[in-house]
């Protein structure tokens, strides 16, 4: 049996697409708030237009979202139906402290994720808790300018102590950051950070991985100051970058394009800067921000796993082409490779190099925190769900999860599957865009019940996690 028999099988949300609630119990607003469904929502996301509040004829997702908020309990007991080990999710900073910087965290935020903490202990399954996930106070972007300021580094500092004193005994695995390279594909999302005019991206950018990279460090100590039992990881987006041909141009281009992901990693298992960045950072004139002991908070306090989601992988090429959909990031598409109704490629091997490459480059476990097929699902007369075409391409990824382990030797010690119950999606903002084993009914403008029903892959997936791998049909 190539899969532990501890196997960490489950699924993985966030705070800001499921949730909802947010004006209840104390919680202050956050960048993920401001973001509308419709034609605005990637230029706010990738900080290209300035929207820091609520606008007039838009419609906001993330206000009620699937309504968790007051929905966690039924919904966890259908995660506990299908026999989840684990559920990753994420705390919403602003329901801690609603601005960013109290003194004094927020009670009612505190006691509704230990409740949800709780909630999954009762049904056996462990919570696999990332601190941020795309989530930060409207408070710090206001008054601070999101994570290009040092300051925030503190404020972090003082949530994941929070966190990790309140909730010890309760959660054994953190991620400190969700998909820490999106900050430079997506800076308002991912850094709280809108560019402001004559301003320098690259350095705002990079002053801001340089603080985030500082603050996962500081959290990893105080995680394991508090309780050495805990697990720290580090979360990037991830998918091998091919070359579009074995034209050395284009494979040099993709070990470039390669290192802007893989550098975040890098500093997180290693703790010191890599020298290809070093001499990038030279030639751009960008002087890192070290101050005091980052160094040797850096050195000091590596993860101990490395983690990421997968969804498609990604091709380089030297001259112009057509490109291909995907999250956030561009990729040249892929001719070998079927597409999503989205034109997200599809590539289950790419999951299989994807572990290899992380394996062989780091020798640290891996965890593989999101991965899913967003499709648009029909509710037949009955109320079934048929969508055999998610559970194809779960079947194959999983297929290719265990050749990584039983033949190639990787040592990967969980898996969970990007919603497993439908959540607004990051990219677009779309209900309709639909990855859950468990089906919501709402649209993609906040219309429906909320009602949750169990879709065919509901009963596939139960029953993977019941045969640790094993019965895939």
């Amino acid at each position: 049996m190539p899969f532990r028999k501890d196997f960490l099988w489950g699924g993985a949300t966030a705070a800001n697409q499921c949730e909802g609630g947010y004006n209840e119990g104390g919680r202050g607003l956050a960048n993920v708030d401001v973001i509308p469904h419709g034609k605005n929502r990637f230029s706010i996301v990738a900080g290209v237009k300035k929207s820091f509040d609520f606008e007039e004829g838009e419609y906001y997702p993330a206000k009620q979202a699937i309504d968790f908020y007051h929905h966690y309990k039924e919904d966890i007991a259908l995660f506990g139906e299908m026999g989840f080990k684990t559920y990753r999710m994420s705390i919403g900073w602003s329901r801690i402290f609603p601005e960013g910087d109290e003194e004094e965290p927020n009670e009612e935020g505190l006691q509704f994720y230990e409740n949800v903490f709780k909630e999954c202990h009762k049904y056996g399954i462990e919570p696999l808790v990332t601190i941020t996930h795309f989530d930060c106070p409207m408070g710090l972007i206001k008054k601070y300018g999101g994570w290009r300021n040092r300051k925030l580094v503190e404020f972090y500092k003082r949530l994941a102590r929070t966190l990790f004193t309140r909730y010890k005994g309760l959660v054994k695995y953190w991620l400190t950051f969700n998909e820490i390279n999106m900050l430079l594909h997506a800076p308002f999302m991912g850094a709280g950070i809108f560019v402001e005019e004559g301003e320098d991206k690259y350095e705002v950018l990079r002053t801001a991985a340089h603080h985030e990279l500082v603050a996962s460090a500081w959290a990893t100590k105080i995680a394991h100051e508090v309780d050495p039992e805990i697990k720290v990881g580090c979360m990037m987006a991830g998918g091998s970058q091919y070359p579009f041909s074995c034209n050395p141009e284009d494979v040099w281009l993709a070990k470039k394009d390669a290192r802007n992901h893989l550098f975040f990693i890098d500093v997180q298992v290693r703790g010191e800067y890599p020298s290809y960045l070093l001499k990038e950072y030279e030639r751009k004139g960008f002087v890192i921000p070290y101050q005091d002991d980052d160094k040797e908070i850096l050195k000091n306090n590596t993860v101990d796993f490395v983690s990421f989601s997968y969804y498609a992988s990604r091709v380089s090429k030297n001259e112009p082409a057509e490109q291909s959909a995907g999250n956030i990031f561009r990729s040249i598409k892929n001719p070998y490779l079927k597409s999503s109704e989205w034109g997200w490629q599809i590539d289950p091997l790419g999951l299989r190099i994807t572990l290899n490459e992380l394996y062989d480059r780091y020798q640290k476990p891996l965890f593989i925190s999101e991965n899913g097929l967003g499709a648009k699902d029909v509710v037949e007369a009955d109320g079934s769900i048929n969508d055999d075409y998610r559970i194809d391409f779960l079947r194959e990824h999983i297929k290719a999860m265990k050749a990584a382990v039983e033949e190639d030797g990787v040592d990967l010690f969980g898996y969970t599957t990007w919603g497993p119950i439908d959540l607004v999606s990051a990219s677009t903002g779309e209900m309709s865009k639909r990855y859950g084993f468990i089906y919501v009914d709402k649209d993609d403008y906040g219309n429906g019940t909320l009602a949750r029903s169990r879709k065919k892959s509901f009963f596939w997936y139960k029953k993977v996690i019941a045969t640790n791998g094993e019965d895939l049909d």
